[in-house]
Parts: C-alpha cells; structure tokens; sequence
C-alpha cells in the first residue's frame, strides 16, 4: 500500500507539532535572553532566516535543530515539549495519510496489517484501527498480548478469535470485548481477508 501523500503527510506533522507551540516557545526564550536572531544563528550555526521561520512556525524543526538551539540557551529538550496546549483535540486523519503496517515487522507472514485512524499526538486514552485479517496457515498464527482492554467489531469476512485456550468464531457484525493482556490470537477463516474495527485502551489507575 501507497505511504499516502507526502505534503498531505507534513500537514499532519504540522498539526502534531503546532500543539507544543515550539516557535513561540524560542522566541519567548530568545527575548528573555535578549538575543538577537543574528546572534543567536551564530551560536547555533543556523542562518537568523531560518530561525525566524522557526519562530513563526513556517518551518518544521528537526531533533538536531532543536538540540542545537537547546544547548546554545542551556536548556534540555523537554522545554520545548512540555506544557503541550491544552485545548480539546480536534484532528482529522484523512485516509490518504494512514499508512499500513504488518503486525510484526519479523514476520515472514503477518497474521494481519493495521492502519491507524486516530492521530498519534500526544497522550490519547484509546487507539483506534482498521485490521486486514489474511488467511495463512494455522501454524503461522501468532499469539501477542498488550497492557489495557481491547474491542474488536468485524465489519467483513469471518474470523476465528482464540483467547485463554478457547476459539470464538466471528461474523460480520459481531464485537468482543477483552482483557488484552492475556495471549490472543486472530485467524481469518473466509478465502478473502477480513476486515475490522479495533479500539485497544490502557488501564489507568
């Protein structure tokens, strides 16, 4: 499957990034220090353009840049991450974004390829994902496990679930909810693959 759009894909980091309000924090640090930006870019190596796309947020920093200026103002790295804003998330992830992995990069023979629908910024107190169940061999399912809960909604095909020793066949329309910290295994059962609807959550205590 196609990784999607690239400047698609910057729009999205873009959205990610702006959050932490990185550009205003270095231009809030450069002020107090009383810094100019030609000054500053000597101290860094970086060109006083580029810094002030920086602060005005045109420009996507990367970690070298950030450490960069980070040790030019004494300062570690989580200065510019902490006291993320705090208004109510509002992300859109279009489907030419998503990109599609196989459960296990070491596996000659995934047992399924996730997407994921929900933004990756920050914190979230649930993931949401599209699974593609394949059908392989009985012998090449793979049992995993993960901290928290998770609700699995079939929207296509059939498939076997087996959790602590039991199989649950599945139909389209069907949903199981479980601990997902005890070994689980998916098995699609139709030709074609399966499709479904995955929510996992940690437990918080």
């Amino acid at each position: 499957m196609s990784p999607g759009n690239p400047d698609c894909c910057d729009d999205s980091i873009r959205g990610v990034l702006s959050s932490y309000e990185i550009g205003a924090k270095l231009r809030k640090l450069r002020l107090r220090k009383k810094i100019p930006l030609v000054d500053l870019g000597r101290q860094t190596g970086l060109s006083a353009s580029m810094l002030s796309q920086l602060e005005n947020s045109r420009l996507i920093p990367t970690l070298p840049t950030l450490v960069r200026i980070a040790m030019a103002f004494d300062v570690g790295l989580e200065y510019f991450f902490a006291g993320r804003n705090q208004e109510r998330p509002f992300v859109v992830v279009r489907k030419e974004d998503r990109i599609r992995f196989p459960d296990s990069p070491e596996n000659p023979t995934p047992n399924y390829f996730f997407e994921c629908l929900a933004s990756s910024s920050g914190e979230r107190a649930m993931h949401v994902y599209m699974a593609e169940i394949v059908r392989v061999p009985e012998t090449s399912v793979r049992h995993h496990s993960h901290d928290g809960t998770e609700f699995f909604h079939l929207l296509e095909g059939s498939v076997t679930i087996r959790y602590n020793d039991q199989e649950h066949v599945l139909h389209p329309g069907d949903s199981v909810y479980f601990d997902s910290s005890a070994p689980h295994s998916y098995r699609a059962m139709a030709r074609t693959s399966s499709k479904a609807l995955v929510v996992t959550a940690s437990l918080r205590v």
